[in-house]
């Protein structure tokens, strides 16, 4: 077999399942009025890249545009290479994705339609005919040019994406959140072209779209625009007051149906109106876009998310992509969603099988794995993966060695003690920071890192709590709640009972332990009691414990912590989540009153720490907290299960 070469029609290059073989070469020379003549072989490089052939779609790319000229091919190779450096997280393969994606953005806006001079550009504030801005400067593009404008916001982004990675301070965070900006205010204007060219088009009697228009055009702007709602929508509402000064505003609804359109996809079809051979270049990555906002964005979110079309949108791609690394870590989190852990673990080790190419994507399975067997309570097998995190993952090591140490502390022989030990020194030496800050959750494992050493060797719960964080109560089978997760609880209840009149004679922060363990309590019941709406019931499942009963001894459990929460020491955070899930709790019951009011004190901003607390300073995953308490309030007002 032969490369890839100008003198070829054949290649090295695999055929797909689906009968597409590798197209053409492009012509030689380049030029820029042939820009369009590359999006096959871009496709068909996406497609190796989605089929876990990724060495083989970044040689596709580097072969049929060798001097990285080409607007598709020199912007779809950095997307490539911004993917590897977010993945691994090290600087140097930030900043060579960052560098590659700067070269396809330069590539990009040469190929731009070229703005109009300041005195034009006044002069078309007056005599609107001048189509210097707006939906008709985008109408007096060429099809290159219009394509040229959606590459460049695209690669706009994922510089700013990196750039805010990779610099790690506040002035380039702000140079970067400008050139979102831009990126937001393109597809805006790209997207208002698309309405307005669509109405003339049903106006003339042409049909529902205007048919000059192509679909990997349209499958990009949808992506752009669609993304841009749903990401703003998401924002937390003291960020998004802030932006909505500026004019910008996420409608969620209408991002997820930007989203679904390049596929063709609705609720009530059961397989997609567009196929593999219709679709726009970027149709794949709309579906993705999807089902990372139903199946992780879910995580902290009720508004608009919809496991069934997840269902859809995977079996439709685990029929073209079978061993596509990234459906697999889809099938995953669907099993987590519904409460499937072992499923789950099943879809991560076959992620991991079907690629070693990227070895930075194993660590994704790790931590799923990780997280996946806290909800099985099997730690012994939750040590291995975060053991495998700390040694080869860049990500977060603070949170990987904390997951090492809270796992040993859990197991709990001499030598392991003495292991965790060791973790545990080195967890507030390895955070990071992005953009000048902190990340939460390494603040959380380096404040209970020292709260350990303070206690001398001792941390109550350290492994639940750990995983409390990561929804794995929530996502727990209830058999696991009963068997193993609320003796855990109920142990450590028993032996603090006989110190309730004499905290100073306990070794430790009594209220915070005392406050931890009724609080995991009463989160473990109000799972037995009300699984979450995902979860897959077993009719069959033989519990020996009532519902009616587990909804009490939760609510009595978080009762405990607003009568004796104004005693914690250290953990702050408890009187805050508490008030949080016994809101939820009540919202279960049916008590929508005393829900908002429990829900509303979280977003208060008054200090739930008692009348003698003056502490300054934010508590423990505040940001976090806030986000999914303001979704659980609009879910209250929808009268959404929460």
């Amino acid at each position: 077999m032969t490369a890839l070469n100008s003198g070829s029609k054949t290649s090295r290059f695999p055929t797909l399942p689906w009968g597409v073989a590798p197209p053409a070469p492009p012509r030689k020379p380049y030029s820029p009025e042939r820009v369009l003549e590359d999006i096959p072989g871009l496709n068909y490089a996406l497609h190796l890249f989605l089929s876990s052939q990724m060495v083989e779609s970044e040689q596709y790319c580097e072969e049929c545009d060798p001097k990285s000229e080409h607007l598709y091919f020199a912007t779809g190779y950095g997307l490539i290479q911004c993917f590897k450096g977010l993945m691994s997280f090290e600087d140097e393969d930030l900043l060579a994705g960052l560098n590659h994606v700067k070269n396809g953005n330069a590539v990009a806006s040469q190929h731009r339609k070229r703005v109009a001079s300041l005195p034009t550009r006044l002069a078309g504030l007056v005599l609107g005919s001048l189509n210097t801005s707006g939906v008709g400067w985008i109408k007096s593009m060429t099809p290159v040019e219009r394509h040229a404008e959606l590459v460049y916001a695209e690669s706009l982004f994922e510089k700013a994406l990196l750039g805010i990675v990779y610099s790690g301070d506040w002035l380039a965070f702000i140079k970067e959140a400008l050139n979102l900006r831009t990126t937001i205010n393109i597809y805006r204007q790209l997207g208002q072209f698309l309405e307005v060219a669509d109405a003339e088009a049903q106006a003339r009697g042409d049909g529902p779209e205007d048919a000059s228009i192509d679909a990997h055009f349209r499958s990009g702007v949808c992506l752009g625009v669609g993304m841009s709602n749903v990401i703003l929508s998401l924002m937390p509402s003291k960020v998004l007051t802030v932006i909505e000064l500026f004019g910008y505003k996420g409608d969620r609804h209408a991002g997820l149906a930007y989203l679904m359109k390049p596929g063709g996809w609705s609720k009530d079809a059961p397989e997609p109106s567009v196929g593999i051979k219709e679709e726009g270049i970027r149709r794949p990555i709309c579906d993705m876009a999807l089902l990372l906002f139903h199946l992780v964005f879910s995580s902290f979110t009720y508004d608009g998310v919809d496991i069934s079309m997840a269902q859809k949108i995977l079996d439709y791609h685990q029929k073209q992509y079978p061993n596509g690394v990234f459906f697999l870590f889809g099938q995953g989190r669907l099993s987590i969603c519904r409460g499937q852990p072992a499923q789950a673990i099943e879809y991560y080790r076959r992620a991991v099988a079907v690629q070693d190419q990227y070895k930075n994507m194993h660590h994704i399975s790790h931590w799923e794995i990780a997280v996946a067997n806290f909800s099985l309570w099997d730690v012994a097998a939750s040590l291995t993966n975060w053991r495998a995190l700390a040694k080869d993952a860049t990500w977060s090591k603070a949170t990987y060695t904390y997951g090492v140490a809270v796992c040993l502390l859990e197991l709990g022989d001499e030598k392991q003690k003495e292991e965790a030990d060791k973790a545990m020194n080195q967890v507030p030496n390895l955070r990071q920071r992005i953009a000048g800050k902190s990340i939460p959750i390494e603040k959380f494992v380096a404040r209970k890192a020292r709260k350990f050493h303070e206690q001398k060797g001792r941390l109550a719960l350290a492994a639940l709590e750990f995983s409390y964080l990561f929804l794995c109560i929530q996502h727990a089978p209830r058999s696991v709640i009963l068997a193993h997760i609320l003796p855990q609880t109920n142990a450590l209840l028993a032996e603090l009972q006989g110190y309730y009149g004499k905290p100073a004679a306990y070794d430790g922060c009594f209220w915070d332990d005392w406050c931890l363990a009724q609080f995991l309590r009463g989160v473990s019941l109000r799972y037995i009691a009300y699984p979450d709406a995902d979860t897959v019931v077993d009719p069959e499942e033989k519990l020996g414990m009532s519902q009616a009963d587990a909804e009490r001894d939760s609510v009595l459990a978080f009762e405990e912590i607003f009568k004796d929460g104004d005693e914690i020491t250290l953990d702050h955070y408890l009187n805050y989540y508490a008030h949080f899930e016994y809101g939820r709790l009540m919202a279960c019951k049916g008590d929508k009153t005393s829900a908002r009011e429990h829900l509303e004190l979280v977003m208060s901003g008054k200090s739930l720490e008692g009348p003698g607390v003056h502490r300054k300073g934010k508590y423990s995953m505040e940001n976090a907290l806030h986000v999914r308490t303001h979704a659980a309030l609009e879910a209250l007002d929808r009268k959404d299960r929460l």
